[in-house]
């Protein structure tokens, strides 16, 4: 993935807090994406900062983004999708990461993708679900811009009603009841009655049978469909802004799973695809970026965005070229994964992010040198039949959790004496699993 050489600071010499510090390793310990410190383990991502932080920035000024990242299983679409959302989130955007799968998010449901996108919401000071906090923070910034305009106290009440009508005005052409269900909550909330303001909210996320008493209660009716879906975004953006947020960055992750589902399901997911590329570009949705991730095979395959000729038309992009001149601008982003060299950087890299929390790091970065990750990089290459690309998350594990935290511990401890790289199978996921199959030159255990 990186063609930098640049080598990362000596340790003692970051400003990385413990705690960003503690969340990278433990998850990378895990064999996990870490949710937050991604800047610290992004190598190779530079090329495209410059034109995903200016659509960052044109969103944050009304604009709406659709971006489509291809790569294949491994090349670290989950790692660029979080990295990009936290760089959006450092603009004060609230974010949102959902799974499509046939089961629990199908595609062509969009009540089901809104109702997933409000349980992940996040904020930077809110940790999903933040719509609750998102709403509550929205009307105190009414009660404030009503005060700041002389309104009484005692009149207070029927100013912010009025100005909540104003600002959702657009809104509520396409979808009334969410301006309707937000006044609901508000005299609930005021009144003490947290079960049908909590239901309310439940409501308004998207949620369905919710009880009929708290529908009523909030002057809606039965439950969110497929069409009303857009108009709460519309509305869920427009309170978003109005109570000082940036835009909203949404993820829809692994969309390459439509090829495995019936095809008039997929038929279906593929043209709300479409509808939803239409709707961003249409200007419907001020303040949104959206992010969908899939394979190669998903893009250019028959099963996929090909089946569909206006989707195909929407999404071409022309990767005929050296991919060091992919155009970062356009709607589609290749990810070409990692090569050996990009991968003994990032082990550098985690290696002196570890040592600078160590009690001895001068031990862990001489121990655990240059030359040693390089060879535990190779060796897990090789593990994985050479396929360098899908080593990335077995590499830092191993090199967390078996090598660096051992030299940590105990101070006799020589991974070049003490320790030989094994790969269980139970460990490895299922990309990795299949990579493995084909190494028939390196010794695992693989029981």
């Amino acid at each position: 993935m990186s063609t930098d050489r640049r080598h990362p600071a000596a340790p003692g010499s970051t400003s990385v807090s413990p705690a960003r510090r503690r969340d990278v390793i433990d998850a990378l310990r895990r064999g996990a994406v870490p949710e937050t410190g991604l800047d610290l383990l992004a190598t190779g991502l530079e090329r495209f900062e410059p034109a995903l932080d200016a659509e960052l920035d044109a969103v944050a000024s009304g604009a709406s983004v659709f971006k489509a990242v291809r790569g294949e299983y491994g090349s670290g679409k989950t790692f660029f999708t979080r990295w990009l959302g936290e760089r959006a989130k450092r603009r004060n955007f609230a974010v949102s990461e959902i799974q499509v799968s046939e089961t629990e998010t199908p595609l062509h449901k969009l009540e089901t993708v809104y109702r997933r996108l409000t349980e992940r919401l996040a904020t930077t000071g809110f940790a999903p679900s933040a719509l609750r906090p998102v709403v509550d923070a929205w009307f105190y910034a009414l009660e404030e811009d009503a005060l700041a305009d002389g309104v009484a106290e005692e009149d207070l009440t029927g100013a912010v009603s009025r100005l909540m009508e104003a600002r959702l005005a657009e809104v509520s052409r396409h979808a009334p009841s969410f301006a309707t269900a937000l006044r609901g909550y508000r005299n609930a909330s005021a009144a003490g009655d947290e079960g049908t303001a909590a239901a309310i909210m439940a409501w308004l996320g998207g949620q369905p049978h919710v009880a009929a008493s708290a529908r009523k209660a909030a002057g809606v009716r039965g439950d969110l469909d497929h069409f009303g879906a857009l108009g709460f975004l519309q509305g869920l953006l427009t309170v978003l802004r109005d109570s000082g947020h940036a835009g909203l960055f949404v993820v829809l992750d692994e969309v390459e799973t439509l090829q495995r589902v019936r095809s008039d399901a997929r038929d279906k997911a593929l043209n709300a695809l479409r509808q939803l590329i239409d709707e961003v570009h249409s200007g419907r949705f001020p303040g949104l970026y959206v992010v969908i991730t899939g394979t190669p095979a998903f893009f250019d395959g028959q099963q996929g965005v090909q089946r569909l000729a206006p989707l195909a038309q929407r999404l071409a992009t022309d990767f005929t070229t050296d991919p060091r001149f992919d155009n970062p601008r356009a709607v589609q982003l290749r990810l070409s994964g990692f090569d050996s060299d990009a991968l003994v950087d990032l082990g550098r890299t985690i290696r002196d992010l570890y040592a600078e929390g160590s009690t001895s790091p001068q031990r862990v970065t001489s121990v655990v040198d240059d030359a040693y990750v390089a060879e535990l990089a190779e060796a897990v290459g090789g593990a994985l039949g050479g396929k360098v690309g899908v080593a990335p998350r077995l590499f830092l594990k191993k090199l967390v959790g078996d090598v660096l935290d051992r030299v940590d511990q105990f101070a006799d401890f020589d991974p070049r004496r003490h320790y030989a790289l094994t790969v269980a199978s139970a460990e490895m996921t299922d990309v990795e699993r299949n990579a493995a199959a084909g190494a028939d030159d390196v010794e695992l255990d693989l029981p």
